[in-house]
């Protein structure tokens, strides 16, 4: 099974490769590593690994506590790809597919930060902004409440608010959202997995560049 697992690393040379040491003891296979943040004498880095069938996720977090310095934030199964949509290329897919700009745009925001599912939202009317689009496992909505409106600047949102449907909450949905051209918005939830300001301004400048490159027409109402 894999398991999508993110890890504090003291920034020393050395730490990465006693992490990989350490996690295949446990028989681990590591899939992909990403280095999601860095600060000031540490890094934030998301492992995808693969577990043999007879092997429980609390030995990864029990593997990793073995290295000096490393923080273990969360882990979770990981149904993704291992090689993720990156933002070069769901630009060129809205590019080569424009006529299908909003659906790519939320399947490949939430491949590239792999999360559960990403909604594309029309400007709020009578506090509920429309679905224009969604991309993963989204929920089925036609309309959000949209009390946190304006979108800008990128940020996240508490799925514990009274807006949100309860089971985001109950699923532990870690929410952000984006503007996404002059009245639209990204809306992305992924489970336990926290946002890192890094991953916010990513989000921010990915949904402006997208915007440049989708037709004005796909910004309608689709209702």
């Amino acid at each position: 099974m894999s398991y999508l697992l993110r890890l504090m690393l003291p920034d020393r040379p050395g730490a990465l490769g006693a992490v990989a040491t350490a996690l295949g003891s446990v028989g681990a296979d590591i899939l992909s590593v990403d280095v999601i943040e860095r600060a000031p004498g540490s890094a934030t880095d998301d492992f995808v690994v693969e577990l043999p069938a007879d092997r429980l996720a609390d030995s990864l977090v029990t593997a990793a506590a073995t290295v000096p310095g490393v923080h273990v934030e969360s882990i979770r199964p990981y149904a993704g790809q291992i090689d993720p949509h990156r933002e070069l290329e769901l630009l060129e897919a809205l590019a080569d597919d424009p006529d299908s700009a909003l659906p790519l745009l939320a399947d490949g925001v939430a491949r590239v930060f792999r999360a559960g599912w990403a909604l594309v939202l029309g400007a709020p009317v009578a506090g509920h902004a429309r679905v224009l689009a969604s991309g993963g496992a989204a929920p089925e909505l036609t309309s959000v409440p949209a009390p946190w409106w304006p979108p800008i600047p990128a940020r996240t949102l508490a799925s514990e608010d009274d807006w949100a449907p309860a089971d985001w909450h109950r699923l532990g949905t870690e929410l952000a959202v984006a503007p996404f051209g002059e009245n639209s918005a990204l809306l992305v939830g992924r489970p336990a997995l926290r946002w890192l300001a890094s991953e916010l301004v990513r989000l921010q400048h990915l949904a402006a560049i997208a915007a440049t490159v989708t037709p004005p027409g796909a910004f309608d109402d689709r209702g």
